[in-house]
C-alpha cells in the first residue's frame, strides 16, 4: 500500500538518513506511527510478514511518547529527580532508535528476498517468523538498555560503589560491557545504513527499465 510505503520512507529518513532526531521528525514519526497502527488494524493486512514488522516498528514509537511523559512528569518534581528523568528519557529514546533501525533493516532485507528470491524465500517469510524476529529484537534491545541503565546508575553513585570484592568486579564488568556495547551500537548503525542503501540500490535498478 502507498501509505505504508510513505511511512517506511519517513522512518528511513528519520532513523537512517538524519544524523540526529529533531522535533519535526519526531512529531511526524509519532503521527505516522499512530496512523499506521490504525491502518493495519482496519485494513486487516496483519496476515503478511512485512505488515507484522511494520506494526512492530510503529509500536516502537510508544517509547518516544513514554520518554516525553517521563521527562515532563519526573522533571516537574524538581532538580533532585531531573537527572533520573533525563537518564530514563535517554534510555527510552535509545531503545526506540535501536529497535526501529533493526526493524527497518529487516523490512529492507525482506524486500530484497521478495525481489530476487520470491519463491525460494517464501518458507522464511511467514507471520510466525516475523513475530519471532520482532520479539528477539525487542528482547535484545531491552537487555542492552538495562545494561546502560545499570551503568548510568553506577556512574551516578560514584564513590559509594565498591571497588574491591565480587561487587567491585561486577561493577567493572558492567561498565566495560556497556562501553563496548555503545561502541558496537555505533558501528552497527553505520553498517545498517550502508546495507540499507545497497539493498534499495539493487532493488531500484532491478525494477528500472533496461
Amino acid at each position: 500500500m502507498k501509505d505504508l510505503r510513505r511511512y517506511l520512507a519517513l522512518k528511513y529518513i528519520q532513523y537512517l538518513v538524519l544524523s540526529s532526531s529533531n522535533a519535526v521528525s519526531t512529531l511526524l514519526g509519532l503521527l505516522g506511527s499512530v496512523y499506521t497502527v490504525i491502518l493495519l488494524q482496519s485494513a486487516k493486512v496483519s496476515s503478511k510478514s512485512t505488515a507484522v514488522l511494520i506494526s512492530s516498528l510503529a509500536q516502537a514509537d510508544i517509547l518516544v511518547f513514554l520518554s516525553l511523559v517521563s521527562d515532563v512528569v519526573l522533571g516537574s518534581f524538581g532538580a533532585s529527580v531531573s537527572p533520573t528523568a533525563s537518564a530514563l528519557a535517554r534510555i527510552l529514546l535509545t531503545a526506540n532508535t535501536h529497535v526501529s533501525c533493526v526493524l527497518l533493516s529487516c523490512v529492507a532485507f525482506e524486500a530484497y528476498l521478495i525481489t530476487f528470491l520470491p519463491s525460494e524465500s517464501r518458507p522464511l517469510r511467514t507471520v510466525r517468523n516475523a513475530r519471532l524476529i520482532s520479539r528477539v529484537i525487542w528482547t535484545l534491545v531491552a537487555a542492552e538498555c538495562a545494561l546502560f541503565l545499570m551503568d548510568d546508575h553506577l556512574r551516578a553513585s560514584g564513590a559509594s560503589a565498591p571497588s574491591h570484592g565480587p561487587l567491585g568486579l561486577l561493577f567493572q564488568l558492567s561498565s566495560t560491557a556497556a562501553a563496548l556495547l555503545r561502541s558496537l551500537s555505533y558501528i552497527l548503525g553505520i553498517l545498517l545504513r550502508i546495507i540499507n542503501v545497497y539493498i534499495y540500490y539493487k532493488i531500484f535498478f532491478s525494477m528500472s527499465p533496461r
